[in-house]
């Protein structure tokens, strides 16, 4: 059986990629979510039970999550959210009992030669899975590339 590496880019439009531990695609998943009315607005938030279901399913070896800050300009209400997921997906694999590495986006963007811009993550995810491009071909599939990114610095990395 192939040996698996999940990574993930966190958040509701984000992805989780499953790769090879040769840095091979093997498929690539939007975050799971579930609606929630947050002061009278519906949000999505990370669907926990979904993304244990998802990593179960391809049982990887380990767990490569992009270790996030707040961002500039962000609410409190979206800053919590966020937060709320990142915490979802760490209890996630803590009870998958998966080894969990963290890895900043500057430091996965300059390792993969990747620009620090959305359409630049979905460009350097074509250039690197060309038989996968249509994953990554809309504006909004810049989760999917960034998580498949992450997965290539996983495969890379010697931690």
């Amino acid at each position: 059986m192939t040996r698996t590496i999940a990574a993930i880019d966190p958040g509701r439009t984000g992805a989780i990629a499953i790769l090879s531990e040769r840095g091979d695609l093997i498929e690539v998943l939007d975050m799971p979510t579930n609606p929630v009315t947050v002061s009278g607005k519906i949000r999505h938030i990370v669907s926990a039970p979904l993304l244990a279901t998802m990593l179960r399913a391809h049982d990887p070896a380990e767990i490569w999550l992009e270790r996030v800050g707040v961002r500039p300009g962000e609410g409190a209400v979206g800053a919590f959210a966020f937060g709320r997921g990142v915490g979802a997906i760490e209890g996630v694999v803590a009870y998958l009992g998966k080894p969990l590495s963290l890895v900043t986006p500057s430091e996965w963007k300059k390792a993969t030669r990747t620009p620090a811009d959305k359409g630049g993550a979905r460009a350097r995810a074509m250039q690197l899975f060309p038989t996968c491009a249509d994953l990554f071909k809309r504006v909004k599939d810049d989760g999917r590339a960034e998580a498949a990114l992450i997965g290539v610095f996983a495969c890379r990395s010697d931690r």
